[in-house]
Protein backbone atom coordinates (compact mmCIF):
# COMPACT_ATOMS: atom_id res chain seq x y z
CA UNK A 1 0.00 0.00 0.00
CA UNK A 2 2.35 2.87 1.52
CA UNK A 3 5.61 1.81 -0.38
CA UNK A 4 7.78 -1.02 -1.61
CA UNK A 5 7.78 -4.27 0.17
CA UNK A 6 10.56 -5.72 -2.01
CA UNK A 7 13.96 -4.47 -2.42
CA UNK A 8 15.38 -0.79 -1.75
CA UNK A 9 13.40 2.40 -1.36
CA UNK A 10 14.12 4.87 -3.90
CA UNK A 11 14.97 7.38 -1.13
CA UNK A 12 16.93 5.93 1.17
CA UNK A 13 20.14 7.02 1.66
CA UNK A 14 23.20 5.19 0.97
CA UNK A 15 26.44 6.85 2.84
CA UNK A 16 29.89 5.43 1.73
CA UNK A 17 33.57 5.70 3.45
CA UNK A 18 35.50 6.14 -0.02
CA UNK A 19 38.62 6.86 1.61
CA UNK A 20 38.67 3.18 3.24
CA UNK A 21 38.92 1.58 0.21
CA UNK A 22 41.34 3.67 -0.70
CA UNK A 23 43.50 3.24 2.37
CA UNK A 24 43.25 -0.13 2.64
CA UNK A 25 42.91 -3.42 0.70
CA UNK A 26 39.76 -4.71 1.15
CA UNK A 27 40.26 -8.80 1.38
CA UNK A 28 36.73 -9.90 2.57
CA UNK A 29 32.85 -7.78 3.65
CA UNK A 30 30.41 -8.39 6.05
CA UNK A 31 26.90 -7.00 6.59
CA UNK A 32 26.36 -6.03 9.99
CA UNK A 33 22.93 -4.77 11.66
CA UNK A 34 23.31 -1.70 13.69
CA UNK A 35 21.99 -1.08 16.89
CA UNK A 36 20.51 2.79 17.18
CA UNK A 37 19.03 4.84 18.91
CA UNK A 38 15.51 7.02 17.88
CA UNK A 39 17.16 10.12 16.90
CA UNK A 40 20.54 8.18 15.77
CA UNK A 41 18.28 6.18 12.66
CA UNK A 42 16.47 9.74 12.13
CA UNK A 43 20.14 11.77 11.47
CA UNK A 44 20.95 8.70 9.03
CA UNK A 45 17.95 8.92 7.09
CA UNK A 46 18.97 12.53 6.73
CA UNK A 47 22.67 11.38 5.77
CA UNK A 48 23.97 13.22 8.90
CA UNK A 49 26.82 10.46 9.04
CA UNK A 50 30.14 10.52 8.97
CA UNK A 51 32.28 7.14 8.43
CA UNK A 52 35.89 8.16 7.48
CA UNK A 53 37.28 8.22 11.06
CA UNK A 54 35.29 5.09 12.18
CA UNK A 55 36.54 1.52 12.66
CA UNK A 56 34.70 -1.92 14.28
CA UNK A 57 36.47 -3.43 16.99
CA UNK A 58 35.74 -7.39 17.91
CA UNK A 59 36.14 -9.41 20.65
CA UNK A 60 35.83 -13.47 20.38
CA UNK A 61 34.89 -14.23 23.63
CA UNK A 62 31.96 -13.13 24.57
CA UNK A 63 31.70 -12.51 20.77
CA UNK A 64 31.08 -8.85 20.27
CA UNK A 65 31.17 -6.02 17.94
CA UNK A 66 31.70 -2.59 18.13
CA UNK A 67 31.94 0.61 16.38
CA UNK A 68 34.13 3.39 17.47
CA UNK A 69 34.65 6.91 16.51
CA UNK A 70 31.44 7.61 14.06
CA UNK A 71 29.69 10.51 14.05
CA UNK A 72 26.20 10.57 13.67
CA UNK A 73 24.50 14.16 13.65
CA UNK A 74 22.45 15.06 17.15
CA UNK A 75 18.40 15.34 15.10
CA UNK A 76 17.58 19.17 16.23
CA UNK A 77 13.24 18.50 15.77
CA UNK A 78 13.78 16.18 18.42
CA UNK A 79 14.67 18.39 21.17
CA UNK A 80 17.65 18.85 23.97
CA UNK A 81 16.27 16.29 26.41
CA UNK A 82 16.29 13.69 23.80
CA UNK A 83 19.20 13.36 22.17
CA UNK A 84 21.89 10.96 21.88
CA UNK A 85 26.05 11.78 21.86
CA UNK A 86 26.92 12.26 18.26
CA UNK A 87 30.01 9.67 18.75
CA UNK A 88 29.66 7.22 21.03
CA UNK A 89 30.23 3.14 20.75
CA UNK A 90 27.37 1.56 19.01
CA UNK A 91 26.84 -2.19 19.10
CA UNK A 92 26.70 -4.28 15.73
CA UNK A 93 24.46 -7.02 15.35
CA UNK A 94 25.87 -10.39 13.62
CA UNK A 95 26.18 -14.15 14.16
CA UNK A 96 28.98 -15.33 16.61
CA UNK A 97 30.65 -17.57 14.26
CA UNK A 98 31.27 -14.62 11.92
CA UNK A 99 32.32 -12.31 14.85
CA UNK A 100 34.93 -15.20 15.95
CA UNK A 101 35.99 -15.49 12.53
CA UNK A 102 36.95 -11.58 12.48
CA UNK A 103 38.51 -11.53 15.91
CA UNK A 104 40.55 -14.31 14.52
CA UNK A 105 41.53 -12.24 11.68
CA UNK A 106 42.00 -9.28 13.27
CA UNK A 107 45.00 -10.56 15.27
CA UNK A 108 47.05 -10.58 12.33
CA UNK A 109 49.82 -7.89 11.88
CA UNK A 110 48.25 -4.71 9.87
CA UNK A 111 44.60 -5.91 9.55
CA UNK A 112 42.00 -3.85 10.88
CA UNK A 113 37.87 -3.60 10.78
CA UNK A 114 36.91 -0.56 8.94
CA UNK A 115 33.33 0.87 8.04
CA UNK A 116 32.44 0.86 4.19
CA UNK A 117 28.97 1.46 3.71
CA UNK A 118 25.81 2.52 5.96
CA UNK A 119 22.12 1.74 3.93
CA UNK A 120 18.91 0.59 4.69
CA UNK A 121 17.68 -3.26 3.66
CA UNK A 122 13.63 -3.94 4.54
CA UNK A 123 13.64 -0.63 6.86
CA UNK A 124 16.64 -1.69 9.05
CA UNK A 125 20.13 0.11 8.69
CA UNK A 126 22.47 -1.88 8.01
CA UNK A 127 26.51 -1.27 7.90
CA UNK A 128 28.87 -2.89 5.76
CA UNK A 129 32.37 -3.84 7.40
CA UNK A 130 35.59 -4.68 5.73
CA UNK A 131 38.52 -6.68 6.03
CA UNK A 132 41.56 -4.05 5.61
CA UNK A 133 45.18 -4.53 5.02
CA UNK A 134 46.99 -1.00 5.09
CA UNK A 135 48.17 -0.03 1.94
CA UNK A 136 51.69 2.00 1.26
CA UNK A 137 51.86 4.97 -0.46
CA UNK A 138 53.42 2.95 -3.44
CA UNK A 139 50.62 0.41 -3.28
CA UNK A 140 48.18 3.33 -3.37
CA UNK A 141 50.28 5.24 -6.07
CA UNK A 142 49.80 1.79 -8.29
CA UNK A 143 45.86 1.65 -7.61
CA UNK A 144 45.53 4.85 -8.80
CA UNK A 145 47.41 4.38 -12.23
CA UNK A 146 45.57 1.23 -12.63
CA UNK A 147 42.59 3.15 -12.64
CA UNK A 148 43.57 5.46 -14.24
CA UNK A 149 44.48 3.20 -17.39
CA UNK A 150 41.42 1.30 -17.22
CA UNK A 151 39.57 4.83 -17.71
CA UNK A 152 41.32 5.37 -20.32
CA UNK A 153 41.04 2.50 -22.22
CA UNK A 154 36.97 2.58 -21.55
CA UNK A 155 37.24 6.13 -22.96
CA UNK A 156 39.02 4.42 -26.21
CA UNK A 157 36.63 1.80 -26.92
CA UNK A 158 33.66 3.83 -26.09
CA UNK A 159 34.83 6.76 -28.81
CA UNK A 160 35.64 3.59 -31.38
CA UNK A 161 31.96 2.86 -31.64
Amino acid sequence: MAGKSDGERPNEPVIENRQARHDYAIEDTLECGIELLGTEIKSVRASKVSLGEGYVSAQAEPPALSLHSVHIAEYPPAGKASQHPPVRVRRLLAHKKEIRKLAEQVKKKGVTIVPLKIYFKDGRAKLLVGIGVGRKAADKRQAIAAREMKRDIDRAMHKRR
